[in-house]
């Protein structure tokens, strides 16, 4: 397909699609589906080769949430059965980092549920930050709080923090649909914050929430606009309890094709299929892994992922290898195929705060 020949040259030069190519890339038929692939997989390999990185995630504090994002099942008056409590111990953190980095995580992210951090809770997380970089300075830390204020992003990386993680989650022109606490540019000031103070911006979408394809294409170039480091796409879980639930809309083909979307669209960028993979691209996974460069091992914040040792045995059996497996892990620990599950506080049970 002459489109297809044209997306990768363009991508091959750190160039983005335009927008009528992109909203192409999206019709095209279920017939064309592993041509797409290919294509995208072409630009995946030549910037990342054969690697997929781990990411693990820590649940700091869930559920009570006072905003009222429709995906989410921690929102405000969110009757979905998840686990609420506040804020974990540094020793289930540091508990929780063991496992993650026995599994083979190179990140590691530390989530809290709420509007943004207070003063106090970023003192807190930055006193956790150092605790993980004292005991694995190889590991990268992505903290993922909420909105910041002026000065937060700067303690954090004072702190160690390596990244900070918030996702614009779907377009602009959508935006008021999902949500009515805060607004798009609350999340574009925020990842703009992160950015200027230091920390590497991670920044994606949730898909599956009624968008149109124009609005996949918009929040793709909005994201453009803010040159994240790592772009997370997740699937819509539609909890009950929540605004959205019983939304399924998805197919593992739609869901492809946006992941090869995001790959035209952040050649060298780490492009993250995150939240929602399982349940959406089901038999479908390995393919993405030709899309993708990076995933999420084990569970989500209130949703159970696949078992840690599924995943390395679906990365293993595709011809892909994990990121720093190669290499010597540091003070003698071994990277084992664990099946990463954690029950109670702690418990990164999508990516999709």
């Amino acid at each position: 397909m002459d489109l297809l020949d044209d997306l990768v040259d363009r991508s091959l030069r750190g160039e983005a699609p335009d927008r009528e190519q992109a909203l192409a890339l999206l019709t095209t038929s279920d017939d064309d589906l592993i041509d797409v692939i290919a294509a995208a997989g072409k630009v995946r390999r030549r910037f990342f080769g054969n690697r997929v990185k781990l990411n693990f995630l820590v649940n700091l504090k869930s559920g009570l949430c006072p905003e009222d994002c429709s995906y989410c099942s921690q929102r405000l008056g969110s009757q979905a059965e998840v686990l609420k409590y506040s804020w974990i111990t540094s020793d289930e953190v540091a508990a929780n980092v063991e496992r993650a980095v026995a599994g083979g995580a190179r990140r590691v992210c530390l989530v809290a549920s709420g509007r943004g951090p207070s003063r106090r809770d970023v003192e807190r997380v930055a006193e956790m930050i150092g605790e993980v970089k004292a005991g694995h300075p190889g590991v990268e830390v992505c903290a993922c709080l909420g909105l910041l204020t002026d000065g937060q992003a700067e303690r954090l990386r004072a702190a160690g923090a390596d990244a900070y993680n918030h996702n614009l989650n779907t377009a602009e022109s959508n935006y008021a649909e999902i949500c009515t606490t805060h607004d798009f540019a609350d999340r574009v000031d925020t990842v703009t914050k992160a950015k200027e103070g230091g920390l590497s911006p991670c920044s994606g979408a949730i898909f599956g929430m009624g968008e149109s394809d124009e609005q996949i294409v918009e929040v793709a170039l909005a994201l453009r606009d803010l040159r994240p480091d790592s772009v997370p796409i997740n699937f819509l879980i539609p909890f009950d309890g929540t605004p959205l639930r019983g939304r399924w809309e998805l197919t593992p083909q739609r869901c492809l094709r946006i992941l090869a979307l995001y790959r035209f669209m952040f050649p060298d960028v780490e492009v993250r299929v995150a939240g929602g993979r399982e349940i959406h691209l089901r038999s479908l996974q390995p393919l993405a892994l030709h899309l993708a460069n990076s995933i999420f091992l084990g569970d989500y914040l209130t949703s159970e992922g696949q078992a840690g040792h599924a995943d390395l045995e679906m990365i293993a059996d595709a011809g892909f290898t994990v990121e720093g497996a190669e290499e010597p892990a540091p003070d003698g620990e071994r990277h084992e195929a664990v099946a990463v599950r954690r029950r109670g506080p702690g418990t990164s049970l999508p990516a999709n705060a």
